[in-house]
């Protein structure tokens, strides 16, 4: 388990790590889809500029976009694309070292966002960006824990109930049933709902995970 200090160190070299790998895209590669369905690579990196909202800045967004919270977040994510690339790219910087984080979470939040995002970006673009083994132990634990409740609530949910998720480069495994094993970054996107995950899994549970996904 990482102590408050540890994760949000963790969150500073996390945004880091993403602000590099955003510098190096070009033009049309911000334009390409992300691994967020509908969403682009600049409406995933716009959206991590949004991550220490005030109360005020959440109302005006609410009154601006009213509905339902994933809608919500999108709807911001794209008014905020519309800003210049070196724009979003400084605003992403200007969050390192700071502790602040969106009304009404914690300080998990912004590492699961940080994390789960900068491989949103980074897969289809066939670009390799890292992710901590500890770190994403912590935040797979916290998104099982969650069972799509709290912040877990906006990802689209894989039925992964009834399989044991282990990692096979960290001490970490959850759930009862055939197995699906994985580096610990590949078992947090498929909790996230990547099924861009699946190719770097194997076990007896994979193959029927796939079948069930794919006629879900």
């Amino acid at each position: 388990m990482m102590n408050e200090d540890e994760i949000w160190a963790a969150i500073d070299s996390a945004r880091g790590r993403t602000a590099d790998l955003l510098e190096q895209l070009s033009d049309d590669e911000w334009a390409q889809p992300s691994l967020c369905d509908g969403w682009t690579v600049r409406d995933v990196a716009a959206h991590l500029t949004l991550q220490q909202l005030t109360v005020g800045d959440a109302v005006r967004i609410a009154l601006r976009h009213p509905g339902p919270m994933n809608s919500m977040i999108r709807a911001a994510a794209r008014d905020r694309a519309a800003l210049p690339t070196d724009r979003l790219i400084a605003d992403l910087r200007a969050t390192i070292g700071s502790r602040r984080h969106n009304v009404g979470l914690t300080a998990f939040e912004p590492l699961t966002d940080i994390l789960v995002h900068g491989q949103d970006v980074a897969i289809p673009l066939h670009r390799d960006l890292g992710m901590p083994a500890d770190a994403a132990s912590v935040v797979a634990a916290r998104v099982w824990s969650q069972g799509g409740r709290g912040k877990a609530r906006v990802f689209r949910s894989l039925p992964l109930r009834g399989y044991r998720l282990t990692a096979t480069d960290v001490e970490w495994s959850v759930g009862e049933g055939p197995e699906i094993r994985g580096p610990i970054s590949a078992i947090l996107l498929l909790l996230t709902g990547r099924r861009a995950a699946l190719p770097r899994l194997s076990g007896p549970g994979v193959d029927d995970l796939r079948a069930r996904v794919a006629t879900g």
